[in-house]
């Protein structure tokens, strides 16, 4: 078979030298995710003692270590659900054309450009012991103590809330620009309010996208570290799983104990996610109503 012969058959499978553009991508690919992520896999079976499954064993029969995947699913599930809840209403207002529309969005993503150590710092100055929002209370005489709301569960939550809105809103804010606007406005026509409008035609085509949307947000906030750190207690309240990694790995260096509880940190988000995709397909089937 000729040169050019092949190159026609190739062709015709969809395989041709533009092909060959993929090529870098795919490398980086294999080099930084699943190289890395098959050795971890391989390391968590190699424990120097206890078997194959010994690190797995040494984590969930020590319960400081097994409850670290309560802690964390206690933090990540209500800042998804509520960064989710918030990110509708205001995404369906602001899909119209409206006066400071530009500068409100602006202001709304702003925490994505903070990063998470910013984010604390600004939590530990307005809401830490001797932040504007305790000295506020005492002067006002609403309170006689600070309000502790750093450096707890609550430290760590607002953190979470902060620098996931942002994400969540602009992924609804896209769903929703998506959903074609004259069905809504038949509906109008015909006499329905704005509650039964959105109830029964923008809630149901916009169902797949908080699905999905709820995902991302929850493997956002359940790989929560710095947070956790800095405005939570990572001893004690706020020791979530990746805290629990890495102190198997960089502190007692037990690189397959690490291993193997970010091989369950992982499965953890896949069974959630598994668990909302499931939902989702039982509860619609159907088009995404995009405008194409």
């Amino acid at each position: 078979m000729t040169r050019a012969a092949l190159r026609h058959r190739l062709a015709e499978r969809g395989i041709d030298r533009q092909l060959l553009l993929l090529a870098p991508a795919l490398a980086c690919v294999l080099a930084l995710f699943v190289y890395p992520f098959a050795y971890g896999i391989g390391l968590s079976f190699q424990p120097a003692e206890g078997g194959v499954l010994g690190a797995y064993r040494t984590f969930f029969t020590d319960a400081y270590q097994r409850d670290t995947i309560a802690t964390t699913l206690g933090l990540a599930l209500p800042a998804a659900i509520l960064n989710v809840a918030a990110s509708v209403p205001i995404a369906y207002r602001m899909r119209g054309r409206f006066r400071g529309k530009r500068l409100l969005t602006t202001v709304l993503v702003v925490p994505i450009t903070l990063g998470t150590v910013l984010t604390a710092e600004g939590l530990l100055n307005y809401l830490g012991p001797t932040g504007w929002f305790n000295r506020t209370l005492i002067s006002v005489g609403l309170t006689d103590a600070p309000v502790r709301l750093t450096n707890n569960y609550w430290g760590v939550f607002f953190s979470l809330v902060i620098t996931g809105f942002p994400f969540a809103f602009l992924l609804i804010l896209s769903y929703l620009s998506g959903i074609d606007p004259t069905l809504d406005r038949a509906a109008a026509t015909l006499g329905a309010p704005w509650w039964q409008r959105f109830r029964r035609i923008t809630l149901p085509l916009l169902a797949p996208g908080l699905a999905t949307t709820f995902c991302l947000t929850f493997v956002l906030a359940f790989s929560v570290f710095p947070s956790a750190v800095l405005v939570g207690d990572p001893a004690g309240e706020t020791r979530v799983i990746s805290i629990a990694a890495y102190h198997a790995a960089y502190e007692v260096y037990d690189y397959p104990l690490g291993s193997a509880i970010a091989v369950i940190m992982g499965l953890v988000e896949l069974a959630v996610v598994a668990v909302v995709l499931g939902l989702r397909s039982l509860l619609y089937t159907g088009s995404t109503g995009g405008k194409g």
